[in-house]
């Protein structure tokens, strides 16, 4: 559904000088600086993939999806979008794809929702019989119903997301690109619009690339991650792929009923694990080990022989913290 390849972005911005003289410098002396937006990116992404776009704010993440959406023309490489370049044949491009950006909208702010959807019934050239049957499912998805006769000025965040993202299926498009879809909204209205995602993608195969610093959308939703920094792709594959090649380590924390050798567990435990941990935050005792060196059973069993414990529980890697090791690694390159 989606090819790009080589793909570079550069942007050319005038030098700007500090201060007055600065100022009146620039007014006389024209210098140039070039910015690498986008760093020859490349991945194809299936019909039907719900793929998440990850990247630190500047990242380059916005700039690829304006050349997608042939918003923007690459400086070299190439984009390809159900076989169309995008940036060449807008607006058959634009007839196949819905975008949502989370602080923008594509809603007549004066007008009631209603008139909106009917405005862009007749832009997209969607028949009757089509319009009613694509708006029941919208209602019962997002639940527009109870404000579809509000003007969208009068609409909350949340009820205005709901109906973004209702708009930019209404002609049912191929790709669908989200861009912070749940961005400032409450946990509640979250989940509707996650769940309203996943039953699109499901019912009607659409592809869809997310973006978003939320990382929970990531974990519910999306199937692959592709993860770029500074312009250029530093992860691509499946969620289970990053938690095991990033998320290895696991901590059990334990509420101990006092006595014990630490430092005989310790060395028990790196039997198991040579890099395993042992600490104490408060009263818990914290034992971090990779879950493919040491298997849980063994961890217990060890700790359980050395003292006797009244409670324990079991954390992951989370993916928050496996995102900032690619980071990490992608700054220390």
């Amino acid at each position: 559904m989606i090819e790009v390849r080589d793909l570079h972005k550069t942007f050319r911005t005038t030098k700007r000088y500090p201060g007055f003289a600065g100022a009146v410098k620039g007014l006389f002396t024209r210098e140039y600086v070039e910015v690498k937006a986008v760093d020859g990116i490349e991945f194809s992404i299936p019909d039907g993939q719900i793929v998440g776009y990850l990247g630190a704010n500047g990242a380059g993440k916005s700039t690829t999806i304006k050349m997608m959406t042939g918003i923007l023309t690459p400086s070299s490489g190439s984009v390809l979008v159900d076989g169309i370049v995008p940036y060449e044949k807008r607006k058959e491009n634009a007839a196949k794809i819905g975008v949502v950006f989370g602080q923008r909208t594509q809603l007549w702010w004066d007008l009631p929702l209603s008139e909106t959807f009917s405005l862009l019934r007749d832009i997209y050239d969607v028949g009757e019989p089509d319009f009613r049957e694509r708006m029941a499912f919208l209602e019962s998805v997002l639940g527009l119903e109870e404000f579809m006769m509000s003007p969208v000025r009068t609409l909350s965040l949340g009820q205005r997301m709901r109906a973004d993202l209702g708009a930019a299926l209404i002609h049912r498009p191929r790709v669908l690109y989200l861009d912070e879809p749940t961005i400032g909204l409450d946990v509640v209205v979250k989940e509707r619009v996650r769940a309203a995602i996943h039953d699109i993608n499901r019912q009607f195969g659409t592809t869809i690339v997310l973006t978003t610093h939320d990382l929970a959308d990531i974990e519910e939703l999306c199937s692959r991650i592709i993860v770029i920094d500074a312009g250029r792709m530093v992860w691509d594959g499946s969620l289970d792929e990053l938690r095991d090649r990033y998320g290895r380590r696991r901590e059990l924390r334990l509420h101990p009923a006092g006595g014990g050798d630490d430092g005989a567990l310790l060395a028990r435990l790196r039997e198991l694990d040579p890099e395993a941990s042992l600490s104490r935050e408060e009263e818990e005792l914290v034992v971090a080990f990779d879950r493919k060196k040491a298997g849980l059973a063994a961890v217990v069993a060890a700790i359980m022989g050395n003292r006797e414990v009244l409670d324990y529980s079991i954390r992951e890697t989370r993916i928050e913290d496996i995102v900032k090791q690619i980071y990490a690694g992608a700054v220390a390159r």
